[in-house]
């Protein structure tokens, strides 16, 4: 061999050396679950077979005893009963949804487990038309009364009478001008200035959905690093556009995008080292349960879903990610969409002390009406290269700065601006207390139930092995705390909430608790008496429905 295919074969494994450490460097910075694994979890999703649980094998999944399983028995069919009764308007309006509503159909298959779903669909009625809200209360169409837990998704901050004002306002003040779309109404610039002094930003464009937004950013890191790469984290929600949001979900692959662990020295290694990412998005509501997706009953299996949110620690990795991100010139990007306005009037940049490069808001601050709004340094936000006309990034949208959402976004910061230290003065303190307060008495109560909180979002935790928790969102509706469809994963609080109206929700929850106690559900056996053994179970209901319908086809 002479010195040149020396050099080159020198050359080739070096290179070689170096594509094996970069590729173990990012399979080390991922989260080891599936929600770090996001091909590995969209390949087990298209090999899961459907099988169902129904009759006797419903209520002994968990080989109860004899006695048990009548109990369980007993309970479900007077607590179908009971919402068959209170809800019979409700119920036949859910049902013609679900043959029309595309939307409805899948929220109907997925607030439990799909094992469980034909059995709890036939019998089980839940509440999906309302006609009217008060203070924290919201009405269904049957004319009952429930103590709102869904929080519009994130949008009721300051609760409903709010909201409904702010429109009223809107239609008011837009009904002059009514839909002009292209030409600005005046109170955009407005809402331009006020937005820009709350997020600490230079310009700012509105959009119609969060997804929109935060598609838009990336668009624009992209854009001006000139490179590809994104970087999520495990877990975290950014809308449901493709590239943010790989694995289960999403038909194609999202192949730009890197997902890795958050909270973790081994991804700050993997930003530091590589040269081909554009931008890091970060949604902080990931603080109350980092590297897992959104608690939805539908996954509620065993009892292993956690939370636990410690502020220091959270603000501390934003700092050392926000390092990072300045010295390799890679785009931080932090998506306010759910919790902007929640947290701090400066929303989550204020409240862990880190300004982004670019921060994405919505929900709230269309004050009732649908918005993305997307701020950031000038350089960041323009379309355009100055001495290349012909190269622009592109976005529009019909409706974007629509007058009616504008002046609703107007009253939703003429409201902040009033009451502003009012909302924000001791809030950590005064949900965390509550929370604490209520954790106690489920304790001594004697029922297996704990909460968790980032502030005004909660989720329910289970300290108790058991296949069936997702049934307490059922026992949680007959109390009269009205969940959204992914159940007991989140609950979300408006903040005009008063101490009357905590204790009010604190007995019903613990009255919920302890039905569902009392009706066999939260018995543990030696067959499901912990939580690895209910995954081997389902692991083995799982197989032989596989088999069975491989046997089936052949």
């Amino acid at each position: 061999m002479n010195s040149l295919e020396l050099i080159l074969a020198s050359t080739a494994l070096t290179w070689g050396s170096l594509a094996v450490y970069r590729r173990l460097q990012l399979s080390r910075a991922k989260h080891p679950g599936l929600s770090g694994h996001v091909r590995m979890a969209k390949r087990v999703s298209g090999l899961l077979p459907y099988y169902a649980l129904e009759g006797d094998a419903f209520y002994a999944c968990d080989d109860a005893p004899p006695e048990v399983v009548q109990l369980r028995k007993s309970g479900f069919e007077h607590l179908a009963q009971r919402l068959a009764e209170r809800l019979p308007k409700g119920r036949a309006l859910s049902q013609e949804a679900r043959q029309c509503i595309s939307d409805a159909q899948f929220t109907s298959l997925y607030r439990v487990p799909f094992q469980f779903r034909n059995w709890v669909n036939q019998h089980l009625s839940t509440v999906s038309f309302v006609e009217e809200t008060a203070g924290v209360e919201i009405r269904d169409v049957d004319g009952h009364w429930y103590l709102d837990l869904t929080g519009a998704y994130g949008c009721n901050l300051l609760g409903h009478d709010a909201y409904k004002r702010f429109m009223v306002q809107a239609g008011e003040r837009n009904r002059p001008l009514g839909q002009v779309l292209g030409p600005y109404d005046p109170v955009v610039l407005g809402n331009a200035r006020r937005v820009l002094d709350i997020a600490g930003q230079d310009e700012i464009s509105f959009h119609m959905s969060g997804t929109e937004a935060v598609m838009q950013a990336v668009r624009l890191a992209q854009y001006h690093t000139g490179k590809e790469r994104i970087v999520r984290f495990a877990g975290a929600y950014h809308g449901w556009w493709g590239d943010v949001q790989p694995g289960v979900g999403n038909p194609v692959s999202a192949d730009r995008t890197l997902t890795l662990q958050e909270m973790s020295a081994r991804t700050l290694k993997v930003l530091a080292s590589r040269k081909d990412i554009a931008c890091v998005l970060v949604n902080p509501l990931q603080a109350l349960h980092p590297n897992s997706n959104a608690p939805g009953d539908s996954s509620l299996l065993s009892s292993l879903r956690s939370a636990k949110y410690d502020r220091a620690a959270y603000t501390e990795w934003l700092q050392q990610l926000r390092r990072v991100c300045t010295d390799k010139g890679i785009v931080l990007i932090l998506d306010e969409v759910f919790l902007g306005f929640r947290l701090a009037k400066g929303g989550a940049q204020d409240y862990f002390g880190v300004r982004a490069d670019l921060v994405t808001y919505g929900k709230t601050l269309g004050g009732g009406l649908p918005v993305g709004v997307l701020c950031g340094r000038a350089e960041l936000m323009r379309r355009y290269r100055p001495g290349k006309p012909a190269d622009i990034c592109f976005a529009r949208g019909t409706f974007n700065s629509h007058p009616a959402v504008m002046h609703s976004m107007s009253a939703f910061l003429d409201e902040l601006d009033d009451r502003g230290d009012e909302l924000y003065k001791g809030l950590d303190e005064r949900w965390n207390a509550r929370k604490d307060a209520l954790n106690k008495r489920l304790k001594q109560a004697g029922v297996p139930v704990q909460l968790e909180n980032m502030v005004s979002v909660w989720t329910i935790l289970y300290n108790q092995p058991s296949r069936f928790n997702w049934m307490f969102q059922f026992y949680l509706l007959d109390q009269g705390l009205l969940l959204s469809w992914v159940g007991s994963g989140r609950m979300i609080f408006s903040h005009n909430w008063t101490d009357d109206d905590f204790e009010l929700f604190s007995t019903r929850f613990i009255q919920a608790a302890r039905a569902m106690q009392a009706d066999g559900w939260w018995h543990t056996g030696p067959a499901c008496d912990s939580n690895k053994k209910i995954q081997r179970r389902v692991l083995k209901e799982t197989w032989r429905a596989l088999t069975s319908s491989i046997g089936s086809r052949s």
